[in-house]
């Protein structure tokens, strides 16, 4: 077994049971990608086994903190198998649910969403690549299905020197597929769909959303950066009069479209706008229009801290404006899914964007991914997806 050594100091992180470890934190050694690496400190401490990646800043992520641990196919498929039985104890009420979550769940790289009877996976780092086949057939033997599409095409591969590869890695069937969730249903394509064709972590809010709507009686509902339209489709289902969804994507517009009419409503109680969301608000607000909730669930705009300051700007300016155009006592659902932005951070950028707009509300809900989406409490960067719900006084 190949021997990575820490430079002096930098065995902290590992302490603490965190399961990176960076390029700047190394003294010496290599190995090959994905291959099984000993960790230890500069002293010559065990710290984790972890799988090695030499062109990733992350130079490796750890499979175990345990010394007497082997990490071989017999490990890995326990691991899957913990991972996709502990869905059980969480309360989802849909079809479809994420059942691997990378380190959160001890398989760092490693993304597995479930729609259905079809799996879909992302092998997104060195070690998941080096281990796909095994990792592979644990997934259905633990689920007990057949299908398994792959959509390993994630930006996050070139970090890790891998090409993208997209296609059915195990049995074969339609990529066209209609999840279940609470009282709607959506269709996602498994082979199109951003991320594994669809955004699972927003199940819960969407569910929100609906309980305000019926509460509240929304008249007039805005959905930015609608995509496939689930926060619209959620809207509808709680009694919204009418709800204007913007995105720019042509074909998520059809699919949300589509989505609306799969689920009984009418055409004529929605508005869809092939737009730039920024520049939509603007001319709203020139117009004089206002809505009794707005969506704000914009792309990651952050993805490391390096960018959170250049983000942080993006973000306050559409939460500005759309506070200009909430009615008083409306509901604003803000969201950013950018790892460089904590919690507290967005926190203070929405509040700012309160001041700038001269509008005071009510934090009445902090909101997160759904639970299939965990977070650890030795890894916090797992809490990559946070909102609030405010509404304006």
């Amino acid at each position: 077994m190949k021997t990575i050594q820490l430079r002096a100091g930098k065995e902290r992180s590992l302490l603490r049971r965190h399961p990176w470890l960076f390029e700047s934190a190394m003294a010496k050694g290599s190995a090959d990608p994905g291959e099984t690496v000993r960790v230890e400190s500069h002293e010559g401490q065990f710290l984790a086994w972890a799988a090695f990646s030499p062109a990733s800043k992350i130079r490796a992520r750890v499979w175990s903190f345990d010394e007497a641990q082997r990490v071989d196919a017999a490990f890995l498929i326990a691991a899957v198998a913990r991972s996709v039985g502990a869905r059980d104890r969480f309360d989802i009420n849909s079809d479809s649910m994420r059942l691997v979550h990378g380190e959160s769940d001890g398989l760092p790289g490693l993304i597995v969403d479930r729609y259905g009877d079809t799996l879909v996976a992302q092998f997104l780092s060195a070690g998941a690549e080096r281990w796909k086949d095994v990792l592979a057939d644990a997934l259905l033997a633990a689920t007990g299905l057949s299908k398994l599409y792959e959509r390993s095409d994630a930006s996050g591969r070139a970090l890790e020197g891998l090409p993208e590869v997209s296609g059915w890695l195990r049995g074969e069937g339609p990529t066209e597929l209609v999840l279940r969730e609470h009282d709607w249903q959506l269709g996602v394509n498994i082979a199109t769909g951003h991320k594994t064709g669809f955004y699972l972590d927003q199940r819960d809010s969407r569910q929100k959303f609906a309980a305000y709507a019926r509460r509240l009686k929304f008249e007039r509902v805005l959905n930015c950066y609608c995509y496939t339209g689930g926060f619209t489709v959620a809207a509808l289902t709680g009694g919204a009069a009418h709800v204007t969804s913007i995105d720019s994507s042509g074909p998520a517009l059809e699919k949300a479209a589509a989505n609306v009419a799969l689920n009984g409503f009418a055409a004529e109680r929605t508005t869809f706008m092939d737009a730039d969301v920024n520049a939509s608000l603007r001319q709203f607000g020139a117009e004089g229009k206002t809505f009794d909730a707005i969506v704000l669930d914009p792309p990651k705009f952050a993805p490391t801290v390096t960018h959170a300051e250049r983000a942080a700007r993006a973000y306050k300016d559409i939460n500005r404006l759309a506070f200009k155009l909430l009615a008083p006592g409306g509901v604003l659902f803000t969201y950013s899914c950018s790892g460089g932005i904590s919690a507290d951070l967005f926190h203070k950028i929405v509040a700012s964007a309160g001041i700038d707009a001269g509008v005071d509300g009510y934090i009445s809900e902090r909101m997160g991914g759904a639970p299939d989406h965990p977070m650890t409490i030795n890894f916090p960067e797992g809490e990559y997806l946070k909102g609030l719900v405010i509404m304006r006084k």
